[in-house]
């Protein structure tokens, strides 16, 4: 050591550790997004497939991806996950990725006559501006090709046309028609081997699903719901998504929102619900079944897409703690249909909504407090009866404190094993637990502890201690009982 002379400060690290915030309710939309809207080249396109997009609020989704008219969404399924999301129910943020490549596969439009009107001629949608080519006849060698920027300019409308717009001063301000050929995109054709996606060896890129990966590197955010509108009706799909939501980076846990599919070919009838299920092995405690869809004035939401969103809500109300159940809080709707053209009403009794309930389904019902969803359990009930497993909230608190333990105490690993070390962490998280007690978002006394039984010398000495957590969130008040009685005895007071 150095010759030293005065007086010096040292600090030794601090006793108690305080916890990482962990949001449990951000969404990781997966889907197709109309990005043809917002991108000027065919390069810019593609830049914007397989790239998980971070968005804060509705304008700054839509001017990343893009926004379609609603009757458009049951293709463009990412706008209905954006507009609910932060038009319905106000939560942020949420994650988006996108899997259509508008570039791919394009369809031809021969070249035709398109009359204009007000300066302004419409291509329709699923245009490509990047394929337009403005001519002033319909044959080849002897049309005339208008020059873009000084002939016409093109843009989208707000329900996804591409509009020439004819210039003052250009060759097309006083036409009354203009030919034009060009290519339309196919959003119908997104399978669903992309919305799993996976990892290609070659570029060393991820797509689709597998970009859950890349969320918290990124941005330091564990995503709390998988979903997937559109395509986690699929069985190959939702297996998927319940195996990412079971482990994600390795460390982390999610829940994985699925619909039982509503339309053609589809469950049409509450009965049959939860056959469909058991088939198609919807039965991992990650995951939420819904059933059927939902709509308000006129749009069709997928249930798990207001679900996602419902949940954030809760949660926001108790500081991120997801502790409360989603049921019997309300929706933003005024119907439940099936995935029809027709959008055909689906009724049910409470009697039936609850026997959906009883087998691992949650859908929508119209009570007393109007439309709301209805139904605490995980997809592995009745299979599985374990309160951590089969209830939606208390899977997720579990989820929830594991993930922030693990956040939190990262900065733990490697460091030497000591008494030191393990009353750090035994103090930290004790102080930690108390304060979600204190709340009642735990019951009663939750602790943590340092057992000799479970921590052999075999393991210290290779490096391994482990500290047991002792935890019991509150479960859903599913059932309240009154008996009511008539007291005989009360008639003595006739004659009192």
């Amino acid at each position: 050591m150095a010759y030293r002379h005065g007086v010096y400060v040292s600090e030794v690290p601090t006793s108690v550790v305080p916890p990482v915030r962990v949001d449990a309710a951000t969404p990781f939309f997966v889907g197709a997004a109309p990005v043809h809207l917002v991108a000027k080249t065919a390069a810019e396109a593609q830049a914007l497939v397989n790239k998980p997009v971070l968005a804060y609020t509705y304008a700054e989704a839509v001017e990343a991806l893009g926004m379609a008219a609603s009757s458009d969404w049951g293709n463009y399924t990412l706008c209905e996950c954006a507009y609910s999301q932060f038009v319905l129910f106000g939560v942020a943020p949420a994650i988006f990725v996108n899997v259509f490549d508008p570039t791919a596969s394009p369809v031809p439009v021969e070249r035709a006559q398109y009359a204009i009107a007000n300066k302004q001629a419409s291509l329709g949608k699923n245009a490509l501006r990047w394929t337009v080519g403005v001519y002033s006849g319909e044959d080849a060698e002897e049309a005339t090709q208008y020059t873009e920027g000084t002939d016409y300019s093109l843009a989208y409308d707000s329900d996804g046309n591409l509009i020439i717009n004819a210039l003052p001063g250009g060759a097309l301000a006083s036409a009354t028609e203009l030919y034009a050929e060009f290519s339309r995109c196919d959003p119908s054709t997104v399978t669903a081997a992309q919305v799993i996606g996976g990892y290609n060896t070659t570029t060393g890129k991820y797509t689709g699903l597998e970009l859950i990966e890349a969320c918290y590197p990124k941005w330091k955010l564990i995503p709390g719901f998988i979903v997937c509108p559109g395509f986690s009706s699929n069985s190959g799909v939702a297996a998927v998504m319940a195996a990412k939501a079971s482990s994600i980076n390795g460390s982390f846990r999610c829940m994985a929102l699925c619909d039982v599919p509503c339309g053609t070919g589809g469950v049409l009838t509450y009965s049959d619900v939860t056959e469909w299920k058991n088939t198609n092995n919807y039965t991992a405690a990650e995951q939420v079944v819904c059933w059927p869809m939902v709509a308000l004035g006129g749009i069709k939401f997928h249930l798990s897409v207001q679900l996602a969103g419902l949940m954030g809500k809760i949660d926001a109300e108790s500081e991120g703690v997801p502790y409360a159940s989603p049921s019997n809080h309300n929706l933003q709707m005024d119907s439940a249909v099936l995935d029809d053209a027709a959008m055909t009403e689906v009724t049910m009794t409470k009697e039936q909504a609850t026997f959906l309930n009883g087998n691992g389904i949650v859908t929508a019902l119209n009570w007393s407090l109007g439309w709301v969803a209805w139904g605490n359990r995980t997809g592995c009930y009745p299979g599985i009866t374990d309160t951590k497993d089969a209830f939606i909230p208390d899977r997720r608190m579990f989820q929830y404190i594991g993930n922030t333990l693990i956040l939190s105490y990262w900065q733990k690993v490697d460091a030497p094993i000591t008494k030191r070390l393990i009353q750090t962490i035994c103090d930290s998280v004790q102080m930690w637990l108390n304060g979600l007690a204190a709340r009642e978002w735990l019951v009663g006394k939750p602790k943590i502890e340092f057992l000799e039984s479970e921590n052999p010398t075999t393991d210290l000495i290779d490096g391994i201690i482990r500290l047991h957590v002792y935890i019991t969130p509150p479960v859903p008040a599913r059932e309240i009982d009154f008996i009511l009685e008539y007291d005989v005895n009360q008639m003595d007071t006739l004659f009192e």
